[in-house]
């Protein structure tokens, strides 16, 4: 949420500084310098209102609800509204600061004058400001999608260059499970497990989307392999709620979450240790939940590179622009994690 609030107010700096810049340019550079400073400072910032005004109620509106919709005459009707009317409200201004600000005879006013200079130049310098904006947000665009099919392109490269034989992998598997001592139970059941997480990676996550049953098998398994190698006395919980056979998600974005719960857990003798693992489905939104315990004081060497969550930071952007929440709280004791993926 911070971060939300950060760049929100980020935006209206920017947004400010614009303004502020385009006010000065034209005080300095259109003005007569024989002018006087203030007479032309209050004129330039009238000009200023209403081609704000008249930009941003086409930038929040017309542009996006007719422009980009290809409905060209009622932008274009809409368009001209706002001109006019943006003109037409000038003329009582100009007319009140010339009369009480500036102590100016309004014998000669004219205010079709006044209608008229002031409409062809917001007019200009609207049209002029929107086309700047909507050639910079087409090069951004198009410079994400070629940052997209790149990415795209590197990762199915990484993917190929990362595959090995699944035949030989799944043969090696089998006689390690062969070579085991059938009383070691413990360690037979172990290599099956992992037997079938390998195979769910390698045969069954090359889609988009996957049945959330089968991403929960995977997770039960992923913690079942772990809870041999943690301490006991470590408590480690996974819950399901509204799970059906309904619901499809990206495979594999939860498992580095669920990695780092158990890399980074701690251990400490005067409370309670635990990992918290939550999968809630409701009113079509999924909200995954994972808290652990961890050390106050982690090895510098042992710390995350963080890696794995910008990686998953990514595939969310990725396949979820828009209808995702992420909630990351890193405390002294302990670490949570809650995303929200919503009406999937």
């Amino acid at each position: 949420m911070l971060i939300k609030v950060f760049l929100k107010n980020n935006k209206i700096i920017y947004h400010l500084v614009f303004w502020l810049l385009a006010y000065l340019f034209w005080i300095f550079i259109f003005r007569n310098s024989t002018l006087v400073l203030t007479h032309a400072i209050t004129i330039q910032f009238c000009y200023l209102i209403f081609i704000a005004g008249n930009y941003y109620y086409n930038s929040l509106f017309t542009v996006p609800s007719l422009l980009n919709k290809k409905k060209y005459l009622p932008f274009g009707i809409y368009f001209l509204v706002g001109i006019v009317v943006g003109a037409l409200l000038r003329v009582p201004v100009s007319f009140l600061v010339n009369s009480y600000l500036f102590k100016v005879s309004t014998v000669q006013f004219n205010p079709f004058k006044v209608f008229f200079d002031s409409f062809v130049n917001i007019f200009f310098w609207v049209v002029l400001i929107l086309v700047a904006k909507l050639i910079a947000e087409k090069i951004s665009s198009q410079r994400y999608i070629e940052q997209i099919e790149k990415e795209k392109a590197d990762n199915e490269l990484n993917f190929l260059r990362a595959q090995f034989n699944p035949h030989f992998l799944f043969n090696s598997i089998n006689s390690i499970y062969a070579h085991i001592d059938k009383s070691n139970k413990g360690a037979r059941d172990m290599l099956l497990v992992f037997s079938e997480m390998l195979r769910y990676q390698l045969y069954e996550c090359n889609v988009e989307k996957i049945e959330l049953d089968r991403e929960i098998n995977y997770i039960r398994n992923y913690i079942a392999l772990q809870k041999s190698r943690i301490d006991e006395r470590i408590n480690v919980s996974f819950i399901t709620e509204g799970v059906n056979e309904n619901i499809k998600v990206a495979p594999l974005i939860f498992i580095t979450f669920i990695e780092n719960a158990f890399k980074y857990v701690g251990f400490n003798e005067s409370r309670e240790n635990s990992i918290y693992i939550k999968l809630k489905c409701e009113n079509g939104d999924l909200r995954f939940t994972i808290f652990n315990t961890k050390d106050s004081y982690i090895n510098s060497a042992e710390k995350s590179s963080g890696l794995g969550i910008a990686n998953v930071k990514r595939r969310l952007e990725l396949l979820y622009p828009d209808k995702h929440l992420l909630m990351i709280e890193d405390n002294k004791n302990d670490y949570s994690i809650t995303l929200i993926l919503f009406k999937i």
